[in-house]
């Protein structure tokens, strides 16, 4: 039974203030070294090494995953591990984004003589401004963290917080100017409700020969027949990949009840709907669920730029792959 619960909230709250103001402290360092990092990490013809050892490793590997998944070719490498082989991996074309708080980390400085030697860049996240670390990089990227959430002011917590969040800053700014947009995300998210949500129009359409299309002087009672028979409850109508127009089973029961007797042997380009709702191949499946919902529709018809149909998507789909 915990007797005073409010001290904990309090204290809590003390570790969250500590890491607030660390984080508004470091919004002061955004300097001319954060923009000539940023620009050379958009340019680089290969990758980004990010490096670090323990705490900071940790948040070097988040750093690194954050890169890969926005845009940048970016992998994380443990200084020690680098020390045994893993240097190969890096090139002239790529840069070095090394982190320690201290700056004085012996397996990460002990990289930097190789790392030069190879031509690749360096980039610094440390606290140290004269450290070995930051006086043998190119761009210096400041975390000014003295106090640490931690009461003995040991255990890592302020420092690797801002250092994240700067981490974040620099990937996001790179992303925003690289032009990322939506699908391009979807391609290197392809699992999980974000997968699911990135996913565009042409990832569930039915296409080539699973479109059900007839010409328009087609007779009514065969078009009826090519609707049935791919039970989406509509027809295309056009010629080849030009679309005309649309018939649903909905208009097929108007007919009925208009009149009794329908003349099924006229041209089904005579009871079509000649507009039919489409929506681009390129656009997000959770786009189509919204114009589907807004127009009281199950069906939607998939154009490319060049107007041309190229499929057709049903409610049906999009639910069955997750997409609401």
């Amino acid at each position: 039974m915990i007797s005073n619960k409010s001290e904990w909230i309090q204290q809590a709250k003390t570790v969250l203030d500590v890491e607030i103001q660390a984080l508004e402290l470091q919004k002061t360092t955004i300097n001319d070294d954060f923009v000539s990092a940023a620009s050379l990490i958009l340019n680089l013809k290969g990758k980004l090494i990010v490096l670090g050892m323990g705490k900071s490793g940790i948040i070097a590997r988040k750093i690194a995953a954050t890169f890969a998944s926005t845009g940048t070719p970016a992998f994380f490498v443990h200084a020690a591990e680098a020390q045994h082989g893993d240097l190969g991996m890096i090139t002239s074309s790529d840069a070095v984004l090394a982190l320690s708080h201290s700056g004085e980390t012996d397996e990460v400085c002990g990289l930097l003589p190789t790392i030069k030697r190879l031509g690749a860049p360096i980039i610094a996240m440390t606290g140290g401004l004269k450290s070995t670390l930051a006086t043998h990089s190119d761009f210096v990227l400041h975390i000014p963290v003295t106090e640490e959430a931690c009461p003995m002011n040991l255990a890592p917590t302020a420092s690797t917080t801002s250092t994240l969040a700067l981490g974040d800053a620099l990937a996001v700014v790179v992303l925003k100017h690289r032009g990322i947009k939506p699908e391009d995300f979807a391609r290197v998210h392809p699992a999980g409700s974000l997968g699911r949500r990135l996913m565009s129009v042409a990832d569930v359409m039915h296409k080539g020969d699973k479109i059900p299309l007839v010409k328009p002087d087609t007779k009514l009672a065969d078009a009826i027949f090519t609707m049935s028979s791919y039970r989406l409850g509509i027809t295309a109508i056009g010629e080849g990949d030009q679309l005309a127009g649309c018939f649903t089973d909905g208009d097929l029961r108007r007919l009925l009840q208009q009149d009794g007797s329908v003349d099924m042997k006229q041209a089904v380009s005579e009871v079509m709907h000649a507009s039919p709702y489409t929506i681009s191949d390129d656009h997000l499946a959770t786009e189509a669920v919204r114009i589907m919902e807004a127009k009281k529709v199950t069906v939607l018809f998939v154009t490319n730029t060049d107007q041309k149909l190229v499929g057709v998507v049903h409610m049906h789909d999009l639910l069955q792959a997750g997409i609401s």
